[in-house]
């Protein structure tokens, strides 16, 4: 028991006495080394070399730095900010404001916001002191009270753009609806005038083969003189009894269909007399042709000229002096581009056919035949079907001519032949009156004589003759 008490008290109190021991030591070197690193910091600082200021340090730099930032303006972001937010719904509200002048809202109360707000919004970017960048030190009860006006007029600049939005594009899809329909009528009006010169050209064209009809013709009465000698005078070219039919007339061909289908379609063709007329150049080839195709069934016929009818000079028909002036001239001849269908609603009017007498002999029938009673006029594109000895039956009642109507749609007017702005024909005719088909008329001469109407024609003709 003895030997076991005395070994546990000697352990205890040698592991008390080796803790203590080791506590020391440590707390021995730790001041060691503390007093050696203060005592080489001392050292050290007091063989430093002098600091040159001229070479900044990279530790004072960034203290340098950091200090500027932490005292730059802070509300010089905030700044930019709303003058990009005021440049930018400027931008947007001028836009707005040109789209309404462009749908022609000048007067609208919408377009007076937008600039009123444009307005605004300039002012509020130049007031002095609050550009970004000017130099000058923000307040921030100014900076405070500018970013209020910049906030309301953006919020009423987006209400007033989210309101008109809708209503804005509606009318620019209209201005531009109207812009293609407008683009549309304009290429259908060119096609028109276009159709309409190519409804002349193929109307007054003839095929290749008879371009050198009347040549051929006259080069026939040329070699065969004695063959083609003009025939006796005929009687029945002044008989009032008989079917007399008068024919104006430069076309060869079409004077000859003309012609013959009355006589195909006559009850009586030996009572029909046609008078054809047609200009010095054509005459021999017109003679030619019938006398190598002469009428069945004894119709008679008649060629002349124009020049045959003396009475027809310058001094007595007022025509003749228009057809010489040169603004008439003008008139039918133009072949500028841009003058060829500038006038297509009275293109056919433009035909230089109307230059032509032949045009015009139909108002001096009385006296190119004076022994006659009644006549019938053929334009030379008409073709007939029937027998039409019935139309010098009609009781025409003392009136001139007998005439076919023409008065569907507005085309075979008064309106579209006369000019109106002129006074005297603005008191005299109706603007509405029904024009007349003039390719097939009855007329009775001896009303013609009674009225005078070549008389009232010459008054006109002299009001428009050119000074």
């Amino acid at each position: 028991m003895a030997v076991a008490f005395r070994g546990g008290r000697g352990g205890v109190g040698s592991g008390l006495r080796s803790f203590f021991s080791y506590r020391t030591f440590i707390s021995a070197l730790f001041s060691f080394l503390f007093l050696a690193t203060f005592s080489v910091f001392l050292n050290s600082s007091r063989h430093q070399p002098p600091h040159d200021h001229t070479l900044p340090s990279v530790g004072n730099a960034y203290m340098q730095r950091t200090f500027l930032a932490l005292q730059s303006d802070p509300l010089k972001t905030r700044l930019d900010l709303i003058h990009k937010q005021a440049t930018d719904h400027l931008t947007l509200v001028n836009a707005y404001a040109a789209y309404a002048r462009k749908l022609k809202l000048d007067a609208s109360k919408q377009l007076k916001l937008f600039e009123d707000l444009a307005i605004n919004f300039s002012d509020l970017q130049s007031k002095p002191g609050l550009k970004p960048g000017d130099g000058n030190a923000l307040e921030e009860d100014a900076f405070r009270v500018l970013e209020k006006e910049v906030k309301d007029k953006v919020k009423t600049a987006r209400m007033m753009i989210v309101e008109s939005k809708e209503s804005y594009d509606t009318q620019l899809k209209i201005q531009k609806l109207k812009d293609t329909i407008f683009a549309v009528q304009e290429q259908l009006a060119k096609a028109k005038k276009n159709g309409a010169v190519a409804s002349l050209i193929s109307a007054k064209s003839v095929p290749k083969s008879l371009n050198c009809l009347a040549m051929r013709l006259v080069g026939e009465r040329i070699s065969n003189p004695e063959k083609y000698k003009d025939a006796p005078f005929d009687s029945a070219v002044e008989d009032p009894s008989l079917y007399h039919y008068a024919i104006f007339s430069d076309n060869v061909i079409a004077v000859s269909v003309v012609v013959r289908s009355v006589v195909m379609n006559a009850e009586e063709p030996w009572k029909h007399v046609f008078h054809v007329v047609t200009d010095r150049m054509n005459l021999a080839a017109m003679k030619v042709w019938f006398k190598m195709r002469p009428l069945d069934r004894g119709a008679h016929i008649e060629i002349k000229s124009v020049e045959e009818f003396k009475f027809l000079n310058s001094s007595y028909a007022p025509v003749l002096k228009q057809l010489e002036s040169a603004k008439l001239q003008k008139f039918y001849f133009e072949n500028q581009a841009e003058n060829a269908t500038k006038d297509a609603h009275n293109l056919k009017f433009k035909n230089p056919k109307y230059l032509s007498m032949l045009n015009h002999l139909r108002f001096y029938l009385p006296e190119m035949y004076p022994k006659l009673n009644k006549i019938l006029f053929l334009d030379d594109d008409v073709v007939v079907q029937k027998d039409v000895t019935g139309l010098w039956k009609i009781n025409l009642d003392g009136k001139v001519n007998g005439a076919v109507e023409t008065c569907f749609g507005s085309f075979h007017r008064y309106g579209q032949y006369l000019n109106f702005t002129h006074p005297l024909i603005k008191e005299n005719f109706n603007p509405n009156a029904c024009a007349w088909a003039f390719g097939m008329n009855i007329f009775d001469l001896n009303a013609w004589r009674r009225e005078k109407c070549t008389d009232q024609y010459h008054y006109w003709q002299n009001l428009v003759s050119p000074s």
